[in-house]
């Protein structure tokens, strides 16, 4: 487990505030998410990203519009964050067409081209492949942007891993891989998988800059999330973070986590990232009860619009069915 400190609160207070803001939105967000999937009203897979939100908090605050986020199957956070509506997201896991994707995605697949956030992907280290491409296709054209691509500690035992750090560090690719490493991929531990479970350490056996980070703390997650944006737009080539987190809840929906113990989940739970900046704050005197309540019920409001917006949604018409499935000659 990563230390027992709480998090430094940035010199910025008011920014410290927007991080914890953000952090805030996914968790309402998700919790939400669990709660209608209680209620059938989301079904198929889903997999939420509570305990985690620092990491995706504190690395997009860093990208650029133009910058490229992929990401996995626990994305809805990232989607979110990335600046794709709330309520396009809710229509697309309940699968209807007003939904990111028309519904045809579902929670692991939420794409917006023009947030350029790529996916939402089911398979496991899927991402990193099209995460290299889009690198070498900006590398190609000139353009100053980065990508960053987010995957678990179970893609790094995956040849699609080993391929891409390769080919990203050959080719001097601007990508950022981001590994959220929670310990578990689905429920087999870290050490159960991988000889060397210092994972920065196996990225730097590919020649990439890469070093561990509190994945608790959003604040040292941005930090570090800079340095590395800054140093890949710079053409300082890939880099990769390994993003020391946990997940608070089961693998997916359908798990019954009986691979971990109580006790453990219970000892994360003391370094949850919301809790602590929202106490580190408080604790300055930077975040007035008054101010944290107003924050509350603002984002309780936009994530009970993205749901109505989400129960006012229609299912594709079947005659759309085939439509983006097959290429019919001539279409326009």
């Amino acid at each position: 487990m990563n230390g027992d400190a709480g998090p430094r609160v940035a010199a910025d207070p008011a920014h410290a505030r927007e991080l914890l803001r953000q952090m805030l939105r996914v968790r309402r967000f998700e919790e939400k998410c669990v709660e209608l999937y209680s209620a059938t009203k989301i079904r198929g897979f889903m997999h939420v990203y509570i305990g985690e939100e620092a990491v995706a908090a504190g690395v997009l605050s860093t990208l650029a519009p133009d910058d490229a986020v992929v990401a996995t199957y626990r994305e809805h956070g990232h989607a979110l964050l990335r600046g794709v509506d709330p309520g396009a997201i809710l229509a697309e896991m309940y699968g209807y067409q007003e939904g990111c994707c028309r519904g045809r995605g579902g929670s692991m697949h939420l794409f917006d081209a023009g947030t350029r956030f790529y996916g939402g992907n089911a398979i496991v280290a899927g991402g990193l492949p099209l995460a290299v491409g889009l690198a070498l296709a900006d590398k190609m054209a000139g353009r100053s942007r980065v990508t960053a691509c987010f995957f678990g500690e179970g893609a790094v035992a995956e040849g699609e891993f080993h391929e891409s750090m390769n080919l990203a560090a050959l080719w001097e690719l601007p990508v950022l891989f981001c590994c959220e490493n929670n310990l578990y991929a689905m429920g087999t531990a870290l050490g159960r998988s991988e000889s060397q479970t210092d994972l920065a350490l196996k990225a730097a056996g590919y020649e990439v800059a890469a070093w561990a980070v509190d994945g608790m703390d959003v604040i040292a997650v941005e930090e570090a999330a800079r340095r590395a944006v800054d140093a890949v737009r710079a053409g300082g080539g890939p880099h990769f973070l390994e993003l020391r987190t946990y997940r608070f809840r089961a693998h997916s929906m359908y798990d019954p986590e009986r691979y971990r113990e109580k006790a453990e989940v219970a000892q994360w739970l003391e370094r949850d990232p919301v809790s602590l900046l929202h106490a580190s704050l408080a604790a300055a005197g930077d975040l007035p009860d008054t101010e944290w309540e107003r924050v509350q019920r603002a984002v309780d409001a936009e994530v009970q619009a993205a749901v109505d917006f989400a129960e006012a949604g229609t299912p594709e018409p079947v005659e759309e069915l085939t439509r983006f499935v097959y290429s019919e000659r001539g279409a326009q």
